[in-house]
């Protein structure tokens, strides 16, 4: 079964949401504003059925999340569509790729979270979209070769830690090459990365057709970024920014928390993933499989009118991997 979570604007949602500090690394946002969004459908939701006892052998969802064939959202979904004409908003996301989900899969896990977007904020296009790959992250391009190679010793000692850049350059241009598609159809007006350096750069862009516009930066380290970087960033037209996100932003952990049954969890999921059938909740393994955040900025104002969040999980250990198909040029 899909899960897919959703955190409504919580620019409105009326419930107090514990931002991250500015320099913090934390998924804090993300987590707080789902727990609040989960507690505001709860809330509300009218009271379930008095149970008639006995061994739970088949779990129902609550009325405050709806289920469509084998997807589950995570509240209800309720559009909350942009009230101002499309072409006063600048609209931005950025698509984290989680760690330990093969790149196999990112074909459609990049048009699901697009589609969820664009469906959410009632728009036909996005300005800029910057993807973040699991484990790329900013080092001083001096370093960064040594780096290389301390990673993949360690991912020949731990294969389940394998990521896109140990998959190599040829991973990151088969992904980039949907985003292009979608560039092409006019869905995506810019394109951008996350956690670049000069010499990843030299590399990726000889071999993509659309160049990225954007390269964010962890602000912990925007007072130490590589005059190479800067000048490579310049003579290639790409603007430098920062950003605090949190690079594994959703653990498996942090999920089964958050859907689990505890005081503040949803209570989604059962408290193990084999549980009995008298232990209440979805059974199986729960794995994350992606999360975008977007944000709608009125252009003459610089004011926030929507910003949220979209995770996806997959629940169960059997899941169909699908080979990515390169789009026609």
């Amino acid at each position: 079964m899909k899960l897919i979570l959703s955190t409504s604007n919580i620019m409105s949602s009326g419930h107090p949401v514990v931002r991250r500090p500015l320099f913090s690394r934390s998924n804090i946002e993300l987590i707080n504003s789902l727990r609040a969004n989960f507690a505001s459908f709860k809330h509300y939701a009218p009271a379930p059925p008095a149970s008639e006892g006995g061994a739970a052998e088949k779990f129902t969802p609550p009325v405050w999340t709806t289920q469509e064939d084998d997807t589950l959202y995570v509240p209800s979904w309720r559009t909350t569509p942009l009230v101002e004409p499309r072409d006063s908003y600048d609209v931005t996301c950025k698509l984290f790729f989680l760690p330990g989900i093969p790149s196999t899969r990112r074909c459609r896990h990049t048009r699901e979270a697009i589609d969820l977007v664009l469906k959410e904020l009632g728009v036909d296009t996005i300005d800029l979209l910057i993807v973040s790959f699991p484990h790329v992250t900013f080092d001083a391009d001096d370093e960064e070769e040594d780096e290389d190679e301390e990673e993949r010793a360690s991912a020949d000692e731990n294969p389940s830690e394998a990521s896109d850049e140990l998959e190599g350059l040829e991973a990151q241009v088969k992904t980039w090459q949907v985003l292009e598609s979608l560039y092409d159809k006019g869905v995506i007006s810019q394109l951008g990365v996350s956690e670049f350096s000069s010499e990843r750069l030299a590399k990726f862009l000889p071999e993509v057709r659309v160049r990225p516009k954007v390269d964010q930066i962890n602000v912990k380290d925007c007072c130490v970024v590589p005059k190479t970087l800067i000048m490579y960033a310049k003579e290639n037209k790409i603007e430098l920014l920062t950003h605090a996100d949190c690079m594994d932003i959703l653990p498996p952990g942090t999920t089964r928390e958050l859907l689990g049954p505890d005081k503040d969890g949803a209570g989604i999921l059962a408290a193990h993933p084999d549980g009995g059938p008298e232990e209440p909740g979805l059974k199986g393994d729960i794995e994350p499989q992606w999360v975008i955040k977007y944000t709608a900025v009125v252009k003459n104002r610089g004011v926030i009118e929507n910003k949220g969040y979209f995770a996806v999980a997959q629940l169960g250990s059997c899941i169909e991997e699908k080979p990515v198909e390169a789009p026609a040029s």
